[in-house]
């Protein structure tokens, strides 16, 4: 597999404006009732596509965060909500913040955080 390499575009931000970015929705991943919001991004300036996860827990104040790595074009037809994290654990990288993480920016990899 290809190394994805980190090239410091504003993409590998959260805080992305809406003219840098097309944006297109996957659905609810609703296993083990995490609720989370799967969006698939792609960058208007360097052109990569990522998935996001995006989590938060309602009764618990200051639990978001989200996760985003990059995926294929050829894999977002196929790609279902339920299977997001199984996509950003297998990433050599990862994006991921909220105030989970003291609302920064953070590359991470392997196992995702969905724990309150």
């Amino acid at each position: 597999m290809k190394k994805l390499p980190k090239l410091g575009c504003a993409c590998e931000k959260h805080d992305l404006t809406e003219s840098e970015y097309r944006t297109s929705n996957v659905g609810v991943d609703s296993t083990d009732s995490r609720n989370a919001e799967v969006t698939v991004i792609q960058c208007r300036l360097c052109q990569r596509i990522w998935i996001k996860y995006d989590i938060e827990f309602p009764n618990a104040p200051e639990s978001g965060r989200w996760y985003k790595g990059i995926i294929a074009k050829k894999e977002v037809a196929g790609m279902k909500p339920e299977h997001a994290v199984e996509h950003l654990e297998n990433l050599e990288w990862y994006v991921c913040g909220g105030e989970v993480f003291g609302s920064k920016e953070v590359f991470g990899q392997g196992k995702l955080n969905l724990d309150l």
